[in-house]
């Protein structure tokens, strides 16, 4: 058993080792937009996107906060059958040109954020659309330099919003969500033109060429997907637009996830999609990270794989640290990363568990088999 772990352990030190030196660098935080100080959009050919579900706790503030860099800004709320004021909070912000569509029942085979942005589509005449959640801030200065990426020469410019850690699980969990969504989709690659095989959003704030967006199909090609971001900038890069994703302290998402319930169903929502309902993949992806994130904690424990299961540890955590960085966390949350590894497997094997018991996913109160 000394001699398995041991060699399992200098595996996980190997592993960690070509992490490191990959030459894409999931781990570093390259790909970043900043809001730039007292830049002014000219948002003129720009519509602003937002479905919104039940949303009148936030709803406020992503208005006001366009409103404020973009007064007349065109804006197309759609209402998914909110039931808490959504509309009316919503008609309560000055200094837009708002349109608050009243969402239609939901068709069999859609997702209810799909058919929202559906309907909101064939309200936007202009040129470019800022599709945004409902509880996305964009800080001031933020719609300019998106604007400004979109004008060199991007038409898909996606940015992962920053995300709420606050909570003590907010604080553990939320940047491991970017950290792993990073290794699944390396900003590197899918920002390439050269690489057609590898692209990526994020949904939450997703500046589209209106042109690129009809051209694929638009959400009625996407109805049955639920990671509808990434198959989006798939159809739009496969073609030949230019896509481009990042990271930003200008993209605020309010979303609160103060205990591990919250975020356990929010990951569970798609985590066994990611693996595309593969029972093989499911098998790969927990062997994988068996290796690379628990066999290094349980080598300590025995003498002769110690020190190569301390250094793996190590290695982890030098991938992790400039997420936590990034998030203005203590550094000492790097080393508690295999624990998060750990829920974050078990919230993948929830995710398969309730596809197999005919759940693909749940979400605002709505199920899809």
């Amino acid at each position: 058993m000394a001699d398995w772990f041991e060699g399992a352990a200098v595996l996980a030190a190997a592993l960690w080792t070509l992490v490191l030196l990959l030459p894409w660098q999931p781990w570093r935080n390259r790909e970043v937009l900043e809001p730039g100080a007292g830049e002014t959009a000219d948002h003129r050919d720009l519509t602003v996107l937002i479905p919104a579900r039940n949303e009148a706790d936030v709803i406020g503030r992503t208005l006001e906060a366009l409103a404020v860099q973009a007064p007349g800004l065109k804006v197309v709320l759609v209402d998914d059958g909110s039931d808490d004021g959504t509309a009316e909070v919503a008609r309560q912000v000055d200094g837009l040109r708002l349109t608050v569509v009243a969402g239609e029942a939901l068709p069999p085979g859609w997702s209810g954020k799909l058919w929202a942005l559906e309907q909101g589509l064939r309200y936007v005449e202009t040129a470019q659309v800022l599709l945004l959640d409902a509880d996305i801030e964009l800080k001031p200065g933020m719609l300019a330099v998106l604007l400004a990426k979109q004008a060199e020469g991007w038409d898909f410019v996606s940015i992962m919003a920053w995300l709420r850690t606050r909570s003590w699980w907010e604080k553990l969990l939320m940047p491991a969500f970017v950290y792993f969504f990073k290794f699944i989709y390396p900003f590197a690659l899918a920002n390439s033109p050269r690489i057609s095989w590898v692209a990526a959003g994020a949904g939450g704030c997703i500046l589209v060429r209106t042109e690129a967006l009809r051209r694929c199909g638009a959400f009625a090609s996407l109805r049955e997907a639920l990671i509808d971001d990434c198959t989006l900038a798939t159809r739009v890069k496969a073609l030949g637009y230019r896509t481009w994703i990042g990271l930003s302290h200008g993209v605020v998402s309010h979303r609160a996830y103060d205990d591990l319930e919250t975020i356990w169903n929010m990951v569970a929502r798609t985590a066994y999609t990611q693996l595309r309902y593969s029972p093989w993949l499911l098998a790969v992806c927990t062997l994988l990270m068996g290796e690379m994130f628990l066999v290094p904690v349980a080598a300590i424990a025995m003498p002769p794989a110690r020190l190569w299961g301390l250094s793996a540890w190590i290695l982890m955590a030098l991938t992790y640290l400039p997420t936590v960085r990034f998030y203005r966390l203590s550094p000492a949350w790097a080393p508690a990363l295999p624990a998060v590894a750990s829920l974050y497997l078990a919230m993948t094997w929830s995710s398969a568990w309730r596809y197999w018991h005919g759940v693909r996913s749940a979400w605002k109160g709505r199920v899809y088999g």
